[in-house]
Protein backbone atom coordinates (compact mmCIF):
# COMPACT_ATOMS: atom_id res chain seq x y z
CA UNK A 1 0.00 0.00 0.00
CA UNK A 2 1.16 3.69 -1.53
CA UNK A 3 0.25 7.03 0.46
CA UNK A 4 0.48 10.23 -0.14
CA UNK A 5 2.94 10.61 2.57
CA UNK A 6 5.83 8.92 0.51
CA UNK A 7 5.73 5.38 2.23
CA UNK A 8 5.15 2.35 1.01
CA UNK A 9 3.68 -0.12 3.83
CA UNK A 10 3.41 -3.74 3.16
CA UNK A 11 2.70 -7.28 5.22
CA UNK A 12 5.62 -9.52 5.83
CA UNK A 13 3.84 -12.41 7.88
CA UNK A 14 2.64 -10.74 10.76
CA UNK A 15 5.10 -7.94 10.32
CA UNK A 16 4.49 -4.43 9.31
CA UNK A 17 7.55 -2.64 6.72
CA UNK A 18 7.24 0.53 5.98
CA UNK A 19 9.62 1.93 3.00
CA UNK A 20 10.54 5.71 2.72
CA UNK A 21 10.15 7.00 -0.80
CA UNK A 22 11.68 10.33 -0.35
CA UNK A 23 15.66 10.84 -0.07
CA UNK A 24 14.61 14.02 2.20
CA UNK A 25 12.60 13.85 5.19
CA UNK A 26 12.71 17.57 6.10
CA UNK A 27 9.51 19.20 4.89
CA UNK A 28 6.88 20.28 8.10
CA UNK A 29 3.40 18.98 6.24
CA UNK A 30 5.44 15.87 4.71
CA UNK A 31 6.43 15.35 7.93
CA UNK A 32 3.58 15.64 9.52
CA UNK A 33 1.98 12.87 6.97
CA UNK A 34 4.71 10.46 7.96
CA UNK A 35 3.66 10.64 11.55
CA UNK A 36 0.14 10.10 10.93
CA UNK A 37 0.39 7.50 8.82
CA UNK A 38 2.46 5.82 11.32
CA UNK A 39 0.86 6.29 13.96
CA UNK A 40 -2.11 5.22 12.59
CA UNK A 41 -0.19 1.90 12.05
CA UNK A 42 0.29 1.41 15.59
CA UNK A 43 -3.26 3.58 17.25
CA UNK A 44 -5.68 1.98 14.98
CA UNK A 45 -4.09 -1.31 13.54
CA UNK A 46 -2.11 -2.55 16.50
CA UNK A 47 0.89 -3.20 13.88
CA UNK A 48 3.13 -4.68 17.28
CA UNK A 49 6.25 -5.60 14.56
CA UNK A 50 7.17 -3.01 12.84
CA UNK A 51 10.31 -2.24 10.19
CA UNK A 52 11.05 1.09 9.39
CA UNK A 53 13.49 0.82 5.61
CA UNK A 54 15.58 4.12 5.44
CA UNK A 55 17.11 2.75 2.29
CA UNK A 56 16.41 5.50 0.42
CA UNK A 57 16.54 8.04 2.79
CA UNK A 58 19.62 10.69 2.94
CA UNK A 59 17.92 13.56 5.11
CA UNK A 60 16.54 13.79 8.28
CA UNK A 61 15.37 16.37 10.28
CA UNK A 62 15.29 16.73 13.80
CA UNK A 63 10.89 17.00 13.72
CA UNK A 64 11.78 14.10 11.98
CA UNK A 65 13.09 12.26 14.44
CA UNK A 66 10.86 13.47 16.93
CA UNK A 67 7.90 11.18 14.96
CA UNK A 68 9.89 8.35 15.31
CA UNK A 69 10.55 8.72 19.02
CA UNK A 70 6.45 8.91 19.36
CA UNK A 71 6.32 5.96 17.16
CA UNK A 72 8.81 4.06 19.49
CA UNK A 73 6.47 5.14 22.87
CA UNK A 74 2.94 3.87 20.97
CA UNK A 75 4.57 1.14 19.87
CA UNK A 76 6.24 -0.01 23.91
CA UNK A 77 2.13 1.01 24.51
CA UNK A 78 0.79 -2.01 23.17
CA UNK A 79 4.07 -4.51 23.24
CA UNK A 80 4.97 -3.71 20.23
CA UNK A 81 8.41 -3.97 18.35
CA UNK A 82 10.62 -1.57 16.06
CA UNK A 83 13.37 -2.05 14.32
CA UNK A 84 15.14 0.45 11.40
CA UNK A 85 17.26 -0.72 8.67
CA UNK A 86 19.08 0.32 5.63
CA UNK A 87 19.87 3.58 7.15
CA UNK A 88 23.07 4.77 5.82
CA UNK A 89 26.56 5.88 8.10
CA UNK A 90 25.72 9.63 7.22
CA UNK A 91 22.16 9.43 8.28
CA UNK A 92 22.76 7.17 11.70
CA UNK A 93 25.25 10.12 12.93
CA UNK A 94 22.25 12.08 13.63
CA UNK A 95 21.09 8.92 15.79
CA UNK A 96 24.02 8.76 17.64
CA UNK A 97 24.75 12.86 17.97
CA UNK A 98 21.30 13.11 19.68
CA UNK A 99 22.03 9.45 21.62
CA UNK A 100 18.91 8.13 19.89
CA UNK A 101 21.12 5.20 18.95
CA UNK A 102 20.46 3.58 21.98
CA UNK A 103 16.29 4.25 21.42
CA UNK A 104 16.32 2.31 18.57
CA UNK A 105 17.36 -1.09 17.26
CA UNK A 106 19.13 -0.99 13.70
CA UNK A 107 19.83 -4.02 11.28
CA UNK A 108 21.52 -3.66 7.62
CA UNK A 109 18.62 -5.66 6.03
CA UNK A 110 14.97 -5.96 5.86
CA UNK A 111 16.01 -9.70 5.80
CA UNK A 112 17.94 -9.08 9.56
CA UNK A 113 15.23 -6.92 10.92
CA UNK A 114 12.59 -9.94 9.98
CA UNK A 115 14.69 -11.97 11.70
CA UNK A 116 15.23 -9.83 14.59
CA UNK A 117 11.60 -10.06 14.95
CA UNK A 118 11.51 -13.48 14.77
CA UNK A 119 10.47 -14.18 11.10
CA UNK A 120 11.94 -16.75 8.83
CA UNK A 121 12.25 -15.75 4.94
CA UNK A 122 13.27 -18.15 2.41
CA UNK A 123 15.76 -17.12 0.13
Amino acid sequence: MSTDSGLVVYQIKDATVVTFQESSILDTLKIEQIGDALYDLVDTRACRKLILDFGKVQFLSSSALGVLVTLRRKADAIKGKLVICGIKDELKKAFTITRLDKLFEFKDSEKEALESLGIRTQT
